[in-house]
């Protein structure tokens, strides 16, 4: 491709991404397609000999509509409530466009010094940003951070940094370790856990350890101690605890601070790892900040600007107490890798604080969005998604067929139709069901302890960048009209 053809080619892309963006309102928000709708509109074969004209792009951008769209999902419509946020905003789009035109290979100092240099200073910019301690900036010759993919990948090299640090402390490579986790963490800690080795299966009894929870679905600290004190009892090795600030369920906070003081008292030091991929970024508002109570005794910390910071995916930051550590346990260093400047001492290779070898440039979409946005934006866009699920959970308080399950923290409200047992479970989904059918709205649901029991749960997730009240407003009037007809009288409530 001619650079003059590139650069027709990728105005008119730009322009079919601002006209996507437009037109969200009007687009259904769940696909619609069957299983292989997608794949029955695409040739079996890929074309034996390419074509560079503008009937190819034609056809191309043709296809951009008859066939993906159908088949999309549409996580940036105001009207997109499941899950949780997926931000995707003009700076960051434009940032990665850039990232993906100067095409660098970032994993030493040396192949491209910017790449590193810009990240870390993003890495510090958000340490201030956050309320996080001044200990994990990467100027602080202590702690540092580096962008992952995902909190899933930040997970696995915490772990394997852990058990690097087991074995210095003593850890005879034969005893057991274990993970611990509470009921309401996040898959990934599991799944991280039989990636490293340690566990067999999600449900090792032997190697993660699932830790009950309070009534407000927090890990119980005295849970946890008892816990560690019976695996030592038993000759297992604590090794590692997950704590969770704002769980994927029900945005529950465990209390770091107690959970550090149970990490102190077993004989070894645990590595205690801070998971705040989603609620995190409410902490660029100082409101917020209680959640960070604690953190500051934590091993390693990661949240995703990916997720509600008005930057798309894939972003984790990770930050580590011991950045040493970090680089001991992932560096391996071949012959072909060695260079003047890794050897100086005096530059970071970001490429030993991960899993891959090789990286994409990052930070420039970081860069663009704080540098676009600025910290009084980013804190508005939090403040009016937090207003936002206020609204949303009195318009629920204020009908009697409803309930709050779960407390309202930032800017997730988990409801549901009164009643108990499986025909309220039953008379959730369907409403669910009708909810997501209708194109108006896409909600998603859990299933978490209540009154005793295990219930179906419904979960609104405010944080589309275009997500307005009237949208809000909106969606519970459709709520509203669907629940007459979908539920059964007697899940109703009086």
């Amino acid at each position: 491709m001619s650079t003059a053809d590139f650069r027709r080619q990728a105005h008119r892309m730009i322009d079919w991404i601002a006209d996507y963006w437009e037109q969200l309102e009007q687009l259904p928000v769940l696909s619609r397609v069957a299983p292989g709708d997608v794949k029955s509109l695409l040739p079996l074969h890929p074309p034996e000999t390419g074509e560079s004209g503008d009937e190819t792009w034609d056809a191309i951008f043709n296809d951009l509509g008859r066939v993906m769209l159908p088949g999309i999902t549409h996580w940036q419509s105001p009207s997109f409530f499941g899950y949780f946020p997926s931000n995707s905003t003009g700076p960051a789009v434009l940032g990665e466009l850039l990232n993906a035109g100067l095409g660098i290979q970032g994993m030493l100092w040396a192949t491209s010094p910017a790449c590193t240099e810009v990240e870390e200073r993003m890495m510090d910019w958000l340490v201030d940003a956050l309320g996080l301690p001044q200990e994990w900036r990467t100027d602080s010759g202590l702690g540092g951070g580096v962008i992952q993919g995902t909190a899933s990948e930040a997970a696995l090299v915490a772990l394997v940094a852990a058990r690097t640090r087991a074995r210095a402390q003593g850890w005879n490579g034969s005893d057991p370790l274990v993970v611990y986790v509470s009921t309401q963490s996040h898959s990934s800690i599991a799944k991280a856990a039989m990636v490293a080795g340690i566990a067999t299966s999600v449900s090792d009894p032997v190697h993660i350890s699932l830790v009950p929870v309070d009534r407000h679905l927090a890990m119980d600290a005295q849970a946890l101690s008892a816990a560690m004190r019976a695996d030592v009892a038993a000759g297992r090795w604590p090794l590692f605890v997950c704590a969770t600030l704002g769980t994927t369920s029900t945005t529950a906070f465990d209390d770091c601070a107690a959970i550090a003081d149970v990490c102190g008292t077993n004989p070894s030091p645990v590595w205690l790892h801070v998971d705040a991929a989603h609620a995190a970024s409410a902490c660029v508002c100082p409101e917020f900040r209680w959640m960070l109570r604690g953190v500051e005794r934590a091993d390693s910390f990661c949240f995703n600007p990916h997720k509600w910071l008005l930057t798309n995916f894939d972003c984790d930051c990770f930050w580590v107490r011991d950045r040493k550590g970090l680089i001991d346990a992932l560096s391996v260093t071949p012959e072909y890798l060695r260079n003047a400047a890794s050897e100086s001492g005096a530059v970071t290779d970001l490429r030993d604080m991960q899993v891959p070898l090789g990286r994409r440039f990052r930070a420039l979409k970081l860069w663009f969005v704080l540098r676009h946005y600025g910290l009084e934006g980013l804190r508005a866009h939090i403040r009016h998604h937090v207003r936002l699920a206020e609204v949303f959970e009195g318009l629920v308080r204020a009908d009697t067929r409803f309930e709050v399950v779960a407390a309202r923290r930032v800017n997730l409200v988990c409801f549901r139709l009164r009643g108990s047992g499986p025909d309220a479970d039953a008379a959730n989904k369907a409403l669910l069901d009708a909810i997501n059918a209708s194109g108006e709205a896409f909600l998603t649901h859990t299933v978490v302890p209540h009154d005793g029991m295990p219930a179906l749960v419904l979960r609104m997730a405010i944080g589309a960048v275009r997500t307005e009240e009237s949208h809000v407003r909106r969606a519970w009037g459709l709520i509203q009209r669907l629940c007459k007809t979908t539920p059964p009288r007697d899940t109703l409530g009086s």
